[in-house]
């Protein structure tokens, strides 16, 4: 499925719209005009902002700016997730953020966000309680919660510049390729033997065309995206009643040293490391 246009529509008389989107069976990969925050509470999750392919735990907030491409949170996910998405119109910074000097650290945060910042901490903490306020305020205090918000955002260290350059979507209108197509056949054969040449010749290119077509649009090559994908499915597996041996084969890693050096490289942490300090948070919260 080639990149989409999303054409998003708000209600006369209000600035934005906060909804809880689901689309877990459906490959979007799109882009809009109007800038975006994304909250996700899942087990685990892939998200792909504009050339960031990268993986969450638990939750993700996401700040991405105007013709930004991305891929909906929830694609692939197998188990609960819950979403809150709040979108701006297209004029929300010109018509009420650049002309009041007051906003000039929110009007830096907004143009920065094509970059897409992901949040944490304290920050994604507050600024999610703040979101499910604003959900069943009037329209005037849901607008006055939404600069709260942003200033929020926008005074926070806890933030990760998810892309490097400039990936809107004047970096992404030649991709003839089908995206979900090679998304699919990684999600269908990751615990398998995914086939550099068997997923090239599906979308029809050699296999030296689709490298080079795949390493631009990723910044990763198709093993590291692989792997990078089986990580994140073996998280989900260890939150389970699987030991580690049985999550390195299911995933399909032939080694389990291997799988474990690579687990640490991806997560700072061991298999098992993972799995005590995740259920550990739950046991806290609980």
């Amino acid at each position: 499925m080639k990149i989409q246009k999303e054409i998003i529509e708000f209600e006369k008389g209000k600035s934005f719209k906060l909804f809880s989107p689901s689309l877990k069976n459906c490959f979007f990969w799109h882009h809009h005009p109007e800038i975006e925050l994304v909250y996700v509470q899942a087990v685990n999750g892939i998200r792909h902002v504009g050339r960031d392919i990268s993986g969450f735990t638990e939750s993700d907030l996401v700040l991405i700016g105007s013709n930004v491409p991305h891929l909906n949170f929830d694609y692939g996910i197998q188990t609960e997730c819950r979403q809150m998405v709040l979108q701006m119109r297209e004029n929300f910074l010109q018509d009420i953020i650049f002309p009041v000097p007051e906003f000039e650290s929110i009007k830096k945060l907004m143009e920065r966000s094509y970059l897409g910042l992901s949040f944490s901490g304290e920050t994604k903490k507050t600024v999610v309680e703040k979101l499910h306020e604003i959900k069943d305020k009037n329209s005037f205090d849901a607008l006055m919660g939404l600069i709260e918000i942003l200033q929020i955002l926008a005074d926070s260290d806890e933030v990760k510049e998810l892309n490097k350059e400039d990936t809107r979507i004047k970096w992404f209108l030649n991709d003839k390729i089908r995206m979900g197509t090679i998304y699919d056949y990684i999600h269908e054969n990751y615990d398998k033997k995914p086939n550099v040449n068997e997923i090239a010749k599906i979308v029809s290119l050699s296999t030296p065309a689709f490298c080079r077509y795949f390493k631009k649009q990723t910044n990763m090559t198709f093993t590291d995206f692989v792997n990078n994908y089986r990580i994140n499915q073996a998280k989900i597996f260890l939150l389970k009643d699987y030991s580690v041996t049985e999550v390195c084969f299911q995933v399909g890693f032939e080694s389990l040293s291997y799988f474990n050096k690579l687990f640490k490289q991806h997560t700072g942490e061991t298999p098992s490391e993972f799995r005590k300090k995740y259920l550990k948070n739950i046991e806290v919260r609980n």
